[in-house]
């Protein structure tokens, strides 16, 4: 309830951003009796078709908020894994450093995103997928990484390969 209040809320800056991953909701676990849930969502890469990334979070429920007073923001906490889950093909990724933004979605109702970043490793011939929050201040050092190995495996470069 409290993510559709924000999604709702956050919907309107995201029109005019680039396309991203979406996120579908494949798990949901109470963890109290306040109401508070760890959630988990499959995010399939925009632009790397046979990966799949599941994410997992903390929801914090209304009796919690209620008690804490921290009505409009969830946890920075995330975890994520990232595999092969079909035939690997590779569109039009950005190869540099800083890699590019997969996926986000608000967790607060204005300032504080959870984002995937996909970074490729040349080198390990490798996959880089972080998921952490963002924040205008006080940035959290929680993150979470997974790979996905492209060595060895058949991959299709629709652009070639780097």
């Amino acid at each position: 309830m409290v993510r559709t209040f924000i999604a709702a809320a956050t919907g309107l800056a995201a029109l005019g951003l680039a396309a991203s991953a979406t996120a579908q909701e494949v798990g949901e676990i109470g963890v109290d009796w306040l109401g508070n849930d760890i959630i988990i969502e499959a995010i399939h890469d925009p632009k790397v078709e046979g990966v799949t990334c599941h994410v997992s979070y903390f929801e914090r429920g209304m009796i919690d908020r209620l008690q804490k007073g921290n009505w409009f923001e969830d946890p920075s906490n995330t975890s994520i894994a990232c595999r092969q889950t079909g035939p690997i093909r590779i569109g039009d990724i950005d190869l540099g450093k800083d890699g590019e933004e997969v996926f986000k979605q608000g967790i607060s109702l204005i300032w504080k995103k959870q984002v995937v970043n996909r970074i490729y490793d040349r080198q390990n011939e490798t996959l880089i997928y972080l998921s952490h929050s963002r924040q205008v201040q006080d940035g959290s050092a929680k993150m979470a990484i997974s790979t996905v190995p492209l060595y060895g495996q058949q991959v299709e470069w629709t652009e070639g390969k780097p």
